[in-house]
């Protein structure tokens, strides 16, 4: 059985610990990253054409907050769908490799971002131009529930243990990058554009972009190996046995606790600071949309940034003093921005892109993740609770904020800080720090 090395916080033992990476490595970690950011791209993209989607695929005679709720509703249809698709996928990806399902959720997320593009509108078949978006929707979070947590298994299972950080957070970034992608576009878009015209015809070209993109990933994805590892457990036919979420659910209980919690924490930072911040910036302070928004790119670009910098810090002192260093950091500077809004253009500016950088902490999720697992459940176990947890707080933590928020305008600071907290306590969890052994 493969097992886990336990230096500086284990990683999985695929390949010689010392090695540096190398050509094929990188070809893995650059293609693994594009098809993550373009995946990305394709399920957050909704959210900015959102009230342009409203407005086309419902009856323009619906009340404008009706019309809102069920596009957002159809929006988080996206979210309850990942649990579904990512156990589905991953129960695959154990029995069959991890290669074929990582290309399979490319595929699913590409074509139904593709056909959103070329849906016709509620004006020209009726109920069922909504009804096909909830469609595909619901497809695309399938996809991205199996992409994400495929994507760090397949790369983790290709790195050489002293580069496993850095490998994951590197391409955790690339994930990330597709938000700052798709606000991009947004951004283009609407300046190219008129109003009038992104309503007409123009909010189709993102969708259309994203699924014919996502389809240059499918193919490119096909220049991938299998990983060793799983090469390794057929070799040693360990893949036929039990349903995966069986062994999960009866062995592996606390390794989901561990990473359902640093989901929580995930899930807080980037709904909280970076999705849920840039309106609560206009709402509450009344900063000019433009302003808020500029500031957002740039904390979404430092978060991408920090993503690579807590994975290879995990490599060069331990998982443990990256998780109170990020997570801590994370907590402090929350504070820092928070309580000194609305602030100057500059202060805001650096203060958000000083607290996205720690958000960037959340690259650790799957370093800790992977290896909590063995190698014949790990794509099921970590998919599982990720999944499951995300869908859970991922869905709750925008409606538990804005109630919050009547009370105390500080809101979104305590509760990014108390998840920060959280962080640096789960840093002296012997499973995170260490991962699984196997059993003498």
């Amino acid at each position: 059985m493969t097992s886990l090395t336990a230096d500086q916080g284990g990683a999985p033992a695929a390949s010689p610990a010392n090695r540096p990476l190398n050509r094929n490595d990188y070809k893995t970690l650059g293609l693994s990253a594009l098809g993550g950011t373009l995946e990305f791209y394709d399920f957050v993209v909704f959210v900015f054409f959102a009230n342009v989607l409203g407005s086309l695929f419902f009856p323009a005679s619906m009340p404008d907050w009706m019309r809102q709720l069920q596009t957002l509703g159809i929006f988080a249809a996206g979210y309850l769908a990942r649990p579904i698709g990512g156990i589905l996928i991953a129960h695959f990806g154990d029995i069959l490799g991890r290669k074929q399902m990582f290309t399979l959720s490319v595929f699913l997320m590409a074509v139904p971002t593709l056909v959103i593009g070329l849906l016709p509108t509620y004006e020209t078949i009726g109920l069922a131009a909504p009804i096909l978006l909830l469609a595909m929707r619901v497809l695309q979070g399938a996809a991205i529930g199996g992409e994400m947590p495929g994507a760090w298994v397949f790369v983790a299972e290709h790195a050489p243990a002293k580069r496993y950080g850095f490998a994951i957070g590197s391409l955790t970034s690339g994930i990330t990058g597709g938000i700052f992608l798709g606000s991009i576009i947004g951004v283009w878009l609407n300046s190219v554009y008129s109003p009038a015209e992104i309503h007409d015809w123009a909010w189709r070209i993102p969708f259309i972009l994203g699924g014919v993109f996502g389809l240059v990933s499918v193919y490119l994805r096909k220049f991938l190996h299998e990983t060793p590892i799983f090469q390794e457990m057929q070799a040693r036919k360990q893949v036929d046995r039990e349903l995966p979420l069986k062994t999960i659910l009866r062995d592996h209980r606390e390794a989901s606790v561990v990473v359902a919690l640093m989901t929580w924490i995930l899930s807080t930072a980037v709904v909280v600071v970076i999705l849920f911040t840039p309106s609560y910036l206009q709402k509450v302070f009344h900063i000019a949309p433009a302003v808020a928004l500029k500031a957002n790119a740039v904390a979404t670009v430092t978060l991408t940034i920090g993503c690579v910098f807590w994975g290879w810090l995990s490599d060069q002192w331990g998982t443990r003093a990256a998780m109170v260093l990020g997570w801590g950091g994370m907590a402090v500077t929350a504070y820092l921005f928070y309580l000194n809004l609305p602030g100057t253009d500059i202060s805001l500016v650096w203060t958000y892109a000083l607290v996205g950088f720690f958000v960037g902490a959340i690259s650790l999720l799957p370093v800790v993740g992977v290896r909590a697992f063995p190698p014949e459940v790990r794509f099921t176990g970590l998919s599982f609770s990720y999944n499951m947890a995300y869908a859970v707080f991922g869905g709750l933590t925008p409606m538990l904020v804005s109630v919050w928020q009547q009370a105390d305008v500080m809101a979104p600071a305590h509760y990014v800080a108390a998840m920060g907290v959280l962080g640096v306590a789960m840093g002296f969890w012997p499973l995170a720090v260490k991962g699984w052994v196997a059993k003498k």
